[in-house]
């Protein structure tokens, strides 16, 4: 019984999609044909990569509200130097890269030099980035992208989107990262408990500072993404996609309070975002009402997770552990 609830636990945003897809299913037979499976996938697969940056930064114990702005930031000034400066387009999706790598150490630096919380730190990042973003555009689309730089969101290998296939290579990359090296051992502990990991003589600055630069530079690689996808830079675009990114890495399992987080769950909490809004285009729900369902949905979802969890936590308690808290409780 304990083996069935902890399989439940560690993979509730498995069984979240897995209704979702059945009730999408008999709502509507075009969801499950193989060109809306792959939209779907597509859909996903720019919010996997800045969520994954999102997990890491839960994982810590904190929190990156940044990414939306950078992803905006990063792709005008890509799409800028391309455009405007005639830039190469290697040299220009390196150098955009490295402002959010750059940005990410700067919330990093934030949190561990300046003692800041993290939500604040990168709130202020946020403003900064969007600000700077409206600037560079004032306000309008680059657009003229060259076709090689567009391939990136556009094109495919073997019938497979080529944002799909970064995504599964950011994961493969993040999943080593975490699961194959000390870094992410660290992590981990880091998230569990930062005084004790301190004590046990991890480097908790480093750690900590690594893990914003990190979570930077996908949202950077994000923002490449989209503006490539979409054909131009907008300036408005990626507002709300960090709490979508939070949103993800919470259905995937991760925990705000730190030491949770698995590459394998933000997949899963990003196919079952990019799952609600396909099924409500399906259904063609009115974009206004759609706000309220999702919002609706991430509640149950989240709902579920915590109340499956809460039952593997129970279970793992000793007997009379169980009974002191039953009476604690009530």
């Amino acid at each position: 019984m304990f083996e069935l609830r902890e399989f439940l636990g560690r993979w509730s945003g498995a069984l979240v999609l897995a209704m979702l897809w059945l009730a999408l299913a008999a709502l509507t037979p075009r969801f499950l044909t193989p060109s809306n499976l792959l939209n779907v996938a597509l859909q996903s697969s720019i919010l996997a990569v800045v969520a994954m940056g999102m997990t890491m930064a839960i994982i810590s114990g904190g929190i990156d509200l940044s990414v939306g702005s950078v992803v905006a930031l990063t792709g005008a000034l890509a799409a800028g130097w391309m455009v405007r400066d005639g830039w190469p387009v290697g040299i220009a999706i390196a150098a955009a890269l490295g402002v959010g790598l750059i940005l990410g150490a700067l919330n990093g630096a934030l949190v561990v030099y300046g003692r800041l919380a993290p939500f604040i730190a990168t709130l202020s990042t946020m403003a900064i980035a969007r600000g700077l973003t409206l600037v560079y555009t004032r306000g309008y689309p680059i657009s003229g992208l060259p076709d090689s730089f567009t391939f990136l969101g556009t094109g495919d290998l073997a019938g497979i989107p080529m944002p799909v296939l970064i995504m599964l290579l950011v994961a493969l990359v993040v999943r080593l990262l975490l699961h194959r090296t000390a870094w992410g051992l660290h992590l981990y502990a880091i998230g569990g408990g930062e005084e004790l990991a301190w004590l046990s003589g991890v480097r908790v600055r480093r750690v900590k500072g690594m893990v914003y630069a990190l979570s930077g530079l996908l949202a950077a690689l994000g923002g490449i993404l989209l503006t490539a996808r979409l054909w131009s830079a907008q300036p408005n675009v990626g507002v709300g996609l960090e709490l979508e990114a939070i949103a993800a890495s919470v259905l995937g399992g991760a925990r705000l309070s730190g030491g949770y987080g698995r590459v394998e769950g933000t997949l899963i909490g990003a196919l079952v975002m990019a799952t609600v809004g396909n099924g409500l285009n399906l259904l063609e729900v009115p974009s206004y009402h759609q706000q309220v369902i999702k919002g609706l949905v991430f509640i149950l979802a989240v709902g579920l997770d915590r109340a499956l969890q809460a039952g593997v936590e129970w279970g793992r308690l000793p007997r009379t552990s169980r009974l002191i808290r039953r009476r604690s409780e009530g």
